[in-house]
């Protein structure tokens, strides 16, 4: 430090005529009191210094101690008073040099420029005897990275005491807020918005570093909505409005959405000017919902409907727009007290259903993207706009297609062919399977009712088996129509899945699309035969094969079947048989109906013809002209009453 420029020459020489005892009794005051006076604090900085007050109270004592000192009347003789002149000389000088450098280090911001950086401290040449250290966590941003380098002018305050190594303690966090908070005050007073750094997360809110000093801003007052992720807000710049300042004790509390809001109501103010039913205004997009899109006119928020945003259908608003995006819309209602706005995007374009009938007429062939698929079918979007449903029975001639997903999906370009046009339901019919031949307009001539086919059975239900005969085309064969002689309850009895089968052209309906196909009728028909053979009062011989509460059915053939009602189970003596699975008895057959394959049977009708042959061979025994052994005798017809009729 040099301590003999102008200004230390003009202090000295000051202090030389003050220490001269010719009227002045306070020798060598003015060189002790005068030069910490231009280390007086402001107002500002004495609370930023308000630590080292002490040490200035202690100042203050040993000044005036010196004055004490220095009143006391002199002792000794003239060359003795010229020897303490010297001595004072050298201890003001001394003190001088010593108040000085803490009159410029203590309580005042001073200049300094960077030596160097170490890995706790940077070293600070103030123009001192020594250099003074700042911690090197006074000097890092908010990433932690350096923002001084070596040779940069930066602002410092002494703090007290000295390091080991004789270093000055130097700080310029209290010099950086010093200079900070009289911008704060000021943007405070004057009620003007200042810019930030959120340099921290924490409970309630984030801490920003407005000009080296911290401030608080509350979670609430970050944005006009809430803000759910914070931590995302480390590193902005943002300008904000002091909303509470408390210098003594360093308080800072910052508000964003008051600027916000400020702002806000000016643009609603102007877009209010213009706001009017029909208007056409350009806004951005806010956020999106499942029903619609809100609208940020400026200052004013819209809701523009899903059914508003296209003349098509859309299955959310982001098939239209994305948050950000800044589109046109009009205005269709304005409720001026409660200040909510409905708004239109389609309104800014024809609607294209006003003459869909004359552009899409009923059979001409479109083209269109498959947009959506559904359950019941396919929308296919023709244009902006008009869009199109393929029915699920209108995609494939098959019946086999479980799922429209199966045949097409979302974004593919198909070819359809008109159907019908509903203007005022807003609807379009489309075809896929009208593009490609009908195969069962030409089923008649490839397979003629009679004709025997072959394929293979793709599917079982309790009422048949469907059985595809070629790709697409299946045909049913009946329950019914499995077998001659056994009574099937269920196709799985005869048929498994997978089966190839051999069957016959029953029935074919083009307009229904159905094929019937018989199996039994693979082989003659049993019943034809019986039928054939037989006549009503023949006497068969049978095996009952289940008996049910009004008579036993009785197989009299192979696959034929008849009934013996209870009141024709009766023996000779007119007493009702008991009938049982298994057992065997001679029927007489008493009635038959070849439609209905029904054939009635009767134990109690061959007794009674027994006994009218009986009769007769008694009435007649000479009518015979047979030999003997051929006779029926009465003994005979006992024992064959007996072996027959009276076997139960």
């Amino acid at each position: 430090m040099n301590l003999f420029d102008d200004t230390t020459t003009r202090n000295l020489e000051s202090s030389l005529e003050t220490m001269t005892p010719a009227h002045d009794t306070h020798t060598g005051a003015s060189a002790v009191l005068d030069a910490p006076e231009a280390a007086q604090p402001s107002p500002a900085e004495a609370i930023a210094s308000a630590p080292d007050a002490p040490e200035n109270d202690a100042r203050e004592n040993d000044a005036r101690e010196s004055d004490t000192r220095e009143n006391d009347p002199p002792e000794n003789s003239a060359p003795e008073n010229a020897a303490a002149g010297a001595d004072d000389f050298a201890a003001a000088l001394q003190h001088f040099e010593t108040e000085t450098e803490e009159a410029v280090g203590e309580d005042h911001v001073i200049k300094g420029r960077v030596v160097k950086l170490t890995a706790t401290h940077v070293v600070v040449d103030i123009g001192a005897k020594s250099e003074g250290m700042v911690p090197i966590a006074e000097a890092l941003d908010h990433e932690g990275k350096p923002k001084f380098q070596p040779g940069d002018e930066i602002d410092v305050m002494r703090e007290k005491g000295e390091t080991e190594e004789g270093y000055i303690n130097l700080s310029h966090l209290k010099a950086h807020r010093l200079r900070s908070w009289d911008e704060i005050e000021r943007a405070y007073n004057e009620k003007k918005p200042i810019q930030g750094v959120v340099v921290e997360r924490i409970k309630g809110g984030l801490t920003l570093d407005i000009h080296g000093a911290r401030a608080f801003l509350p979670g609430s007052q970050v944005d006009l909505r809430p803000i759910r992720n914070l931590d995302g807000m480390k590193g902005q710049t943002m300008e904000v409005a002091i909303i509470k300042l408390n210098k003594k004790r360093g308080n800072i509390v910052v508000s964003r959405k008051q600027l916000l809001e400020e702002e806000q109501s000016e643009k609603r103010g102007k877009t209010l000017q213009h706001l009017e039913e029909g208007s056409v205004l350009t806004g951005i997009v806010k956020n999106l919902t499942e029903y619609g899109a809100f609208v940020d006119m400026g200052g004013i928020d819209g809701l523009l409907h899903i059914t508003d945003m296209s003349w098509g259908r859309l299955t959310h608003p982001r098939d239209l727009v994305n948050v950000g995006d800044q589109i046109q819309v009009k205005v269709l209602k304005y409720d001026k007290d409660k200040q909510r706005v409905s708004l239109g995007f389609k309104q800014l374009t024809p609607d294209p259903w006003l003459d869909a009938e004359h552009r899409y007429p009923v059979g001409a062939h479109v083209h269109g993207r498959v947009i959506s698929v559904t359950d019941y079918g396919a929308f296919v979007e023709l244009e902006q706009g008009i869009e199109g449903l393929v029915h699920v029975s209108e995609m494939t001639w098959s019946k086999r297609m479980k799922h429209p997903s199966k045949l097409v999906n979302v974004n593919d370009q198909v070819d359809c062919v008109v159907l019908s046009v509903n203007p005022t339901e807003r609807r379009i019919s489309l075809g896929m399977r009208q593009l490609a031949s009908n195969p069962w307009d030409t089923l008649h001539d490839k397979y003629p009712v009679g004709a025997t086919v072959e394929g293979r059975v793709r599917n079982l239900t309790e009422f048949g088996a469907f059985i595809e005969i070629e790709d697409g085309i299946d045909g049913l064969v009946h329950v019914s129509n499995l077998s001659w002689t056994t009574r099937v309850k269920h196709p799985s009895e005869v048929l498994k899945k997978g089966d190839k089968v051999k069957a016959v052209i029953l029935a074919i309906e083009p307009d229904k699309r159905r094929l019937s196909l018989g199996v039994k009728q693979m082989q003659p028909d049993v019943w034809d035969s019986f039928f054939a053979q037989h006549r009503v009062g023949d006497i068969v011989h049978g095996k009952i094969l289940r008996v049910a509460n009004f008579g036993a059915f009785v197989e009299i053939a192979e696959g034929i079947e008849g009934l013996c009602h209870n009141s024709e189970a009766v023996d000779g003596n007119g007493q009702p048989m008991h009938l049982e699975p298994g057992g065997e008895f001679e029927f007489k057959i008493i009635k038959m109906n070849q439609e209905e394959k029904k054939v009635g049977l009767s134990i109690k009708a061959v007794g009674e013809e027994a006994s009218r042959q009986e009769v007769e061979s008694y009435k007649h025994p000479a009518s015979s002209t047979s030999s003997s052994s051929n006779h029926t005798t009465i003994g005979d017809l006992i024992s064959w009453k007996r072996a027959g009729g009276d076997s139960n």
